[in-house]
């Protein structure tokens, strides 16, 4: 092979592989039911979401929620300044909320655009009394999740739907669900609002 085609090659990898690895499409998941926050920018059913609007299932920062993990009012963006309209409150009524009632069965079912090697998927409610119109904080939240699934390093189904019985709550409420992922510093997170009337 000539000289010039060996180096246009090189050069070509050289800027490929790094887009390629840093691809949205080789990571992630979101909760479609009840419909997150990222799902809801990445359908367009809310608008002025910036970047999640075409990388809703990329939510993803570190992992130790809640003794690490993203710092308080910036949890439902993962800390990450590119999700940041998810911790947007918007006022406290811009997000659609999901009916639901206290002692109901909830399933939540997530899609991936990538599995992972899975640790557990943990759910934590708000408590009653938490100012939705403020950012998601540690304060705000329930820190004992109300359901858990513990996964051992195997791979989720995909789809995968887990059903857990919610607790007795009022009014407007915030599901934070976390995908702890087993071999990364890393894991997933989704907000969705609730209205438990």
């Amino acid at each position: 092979m000539p000289r010039k085609s060996v180096l246009a090659v090189g050069a070509a990898t050289a800027v490929v592989l790094p887009v390629l690895f840093a691809s949205p499409a080789f990571s992630h998941g979101y909760t479609i039911s009840p419909p997150s926050r990222s799902y809801l920018c990445g359908t367009e059913q809310v608008p002025d979401c910036d970047q999640v609007e075409w990388d809703p299932d990329g939510i993803e920062g570190p992992k130790g929620f809640p003794a690490g993990g993203p710092p308080d009012g910036q949890i439902c963006g993962a800390a990450d300044d590119r999700w940041t309209p998810l911790d947007d409150q918007r006022g406290g009524t811009g997000w659609p909320t999901t009916k639901v009632t206290s002692g109901q069965k909830l399933d939540i079912v997530w899609q991936f655009t990538a599995r992972h090697s899975t640790t557990s998927f943990r759910y934590f409610l708000t408590k009653d009394g938490w100012d939705p119109t403020q950012p998601l904080t540690r304060q705000a939240l329930d820190l004992t999740p109300f359901l858990r699934q513990n996964y051992r390093g195997a791979l989720p189904a995909n789809p995968t739907t887990h059903s857990g019985t919610l607790p007795q709550r009022h009014g407007h409420h915030m599901l934070l669900s976390v995908w702890d992922i087993a071999d990364t510093g890393n894991a997933f997170y989704q907000c969705a609002d609730l209205d438990f009337g």
